[in-house]
């Protein structure tokens, strides 16, 4: 038998600190999520503007996938390996220190320096010997972001002791996940006054680097200023991966929250991949209003938070999960729909309503997916009397990423139709809004009655 007994009662100063973990691997993801395609498969403003074409371009694996997608495709089965594996050896740990920061500590350092590496590429010039350099690169980034995030998300569970303290803990990451994201899509500012003295490929890297030892700074401090077994009362599980990762599928509520899950980040991810080509491509702006119209989300959707709060209160979690997914379906069907005139503003309008509408959605889902998941592993635990945190979380995580790379291979593979005119980046948008309604749907199953008469709070 397994279980956790939360010792000292959460103060706001832990729960900002742990929160700064999440800006760093935030930061982190968006460089790699926002960046690795338009680094490597760049458009013809790209080039235009000096950018080095570093990996052969179209669908050369089988005459579909390009190669981006084919690393992204391998790394899913490498996931599939690893995230189980990692989520077992955190929920087993005897570690004196706590099973989840420890592993957290060890992952920073390696996680930055591999998000660097994958632009930093041994030959300056087309070759497949970049390609297999960011496979490499790539393989070991998805990894140390495992050990990192896996017991970091099981944290958050494990350290709310109430839904109050749930959702304050939710509402404060989701915060610097937005602003990790945020500083993500401002590379292009920071590059722009970098590119007349380095090169615009000189400078992308350096900007990455910037960003990278920020960020490890940010993955450290939850690990240097708490101390876990003070919040935790740690009892590790027994078992080895695949029987913990059996149990934690045997969850219903659960199956259903992954799959709607997988569907929300294939389609959000095809988004964030794309925004710069939506922007240059589509509406024919600036690629800097790339980054205006991301951090204006971000603002907005923060200015909503406190409300977001407020409405949990008065309505469930699971409707307002849905509503976050049908309106973002119709941002993504007015990207679809975008156009303007190089050299005008004339497209202008259609960011500024993707940016105004795409707030709430954000504000809902930027706080409540998580604190689903720690409700439906706290009632597993109600109901069978073992603690598998880790394993909920990492499935989450593998659900992430699984979307993440679904996304890319698509993207990548329609990107290249139409590519002139832009078709593909439609498609894409058109995609991301099926996405998107399927998620509603098959959230619309999960029992959120049920989960929370067995947490005693319905």
């Amino acid at each position: 038998m397994g279980g956790i007994q939360v010792k000292k009662k959460l103060t706001r100063k832990v729960i900002w600190m742990f929160a700064i973990g999440q800006l760093g691997w935030s930061t982190l993801s968006a460089i790699v999520t926002n960046w690795v395609i338009s680094f490597y498969e760049p458009n013809e403003e790209m080039l235009a503007a000096g950018q080095t074409v570093f990996l052969p371009q179209g669908r050369v694996i089988l005459g579909l996938v390009t190669i981006l997608g084919g690393i992204y495709a391998l790394g899913r089965l490498f996931d599939a390996v690893t995230d189980p594996w990692i989520a077992n050896l955190s929920d087993k740990s005897k570690n004196p220190k706590g099973r989840r920061l420890p592993f957290m500590r060890k992952a920073a350092i390696p996680l930055a320096i591999a998000t660097v590496l994958i632009y930093w590429t041994p030959i300056n010039g087309t070759s497949p010997v970049n390609g297999v350099w960011v496979m490499v690169m790539m393989l070991l980034f998805y990894l140390f972001m495992t050990v990192y995030c896996t017991p970091y998300n099981a944290l958050i569970a494990e350290l709310s002791g109430t839904q109050a303290e749930l959702t304050a803990i939710s509402t404060a990451i989701s915060f610097t996940f937005i602003f990790g994201s945020a500083l993500g899509y401002a590379c292009p500012f920071i590059w722009g006054a970098l590119t007349p003295a380095l090169g615009r490929v000189m400078a992308i890297r350096v900007t990455f680097v910037i960003l990278a030892v920020f960020a490890l700074v940010c993955l450290l401090v939850p690990t240097f200023t708490i101390r876990e077994k003070d919040f935790v009362d740690v009892k590790p599980v027994e078992g080895n991966a695949f029987s913990s990762l059996s149990k934690t599928f045997a969850n219903r509520e659960f199956r259903i929250f992954v799959c709607s899950d997988i569907c929300y980040w294939v389609a959000i991810t095809m988004f964030q991949s794309g925004l710069t080509f939506f922007v240059t491509s589509l509406m024919k702006l600036p690629e800097t209003m790339n980054t205006v119209f991301y951090i204006g989300m971000t603002l907005l959707s923060v200015c909503l938070y406190a409300f977001v709060g407020k409405l949990t209160k008065r309505f469930a979690k699971k409707s307002l999960i849905i509503f976050a997914f049908v309106e973002f379906s119709i941002v993504y069907l007015i990207t679809a729909l975008s156009q303007g005139q190089a050299g005008t503003n004339s497209g202008m309008g259609f960011g500024i309503a993707v940016m105004v509408l795409a707030a709430p959605a954000m504000a809902i889902l930027g706080i409540l997916p998580q604190t689903v998941v720690a409700d439906i592993a706290k009632s597993d635990e109600a109901a069978t009397g073992e603690n598998h945190d880790g394993m909920f979380f990492a499935a989450r995580t593998f659900a992430m990423k699984l979307g993440q790379s679904l996304a890319a291979i698509l993207f990548t593979s329609l990107a290249t139709i139409g590519r002139a005119n832009g078709t593909g980046y439609r498609i894409a948008a058109v995609s991301s809004t099926v996405l998107c309604l399927l998620a509603a749907v098959l959230m619309k199953l999960y029992n959120e009655k049920k989960v929370m008469r067995l947490l005693g709070e319905e």
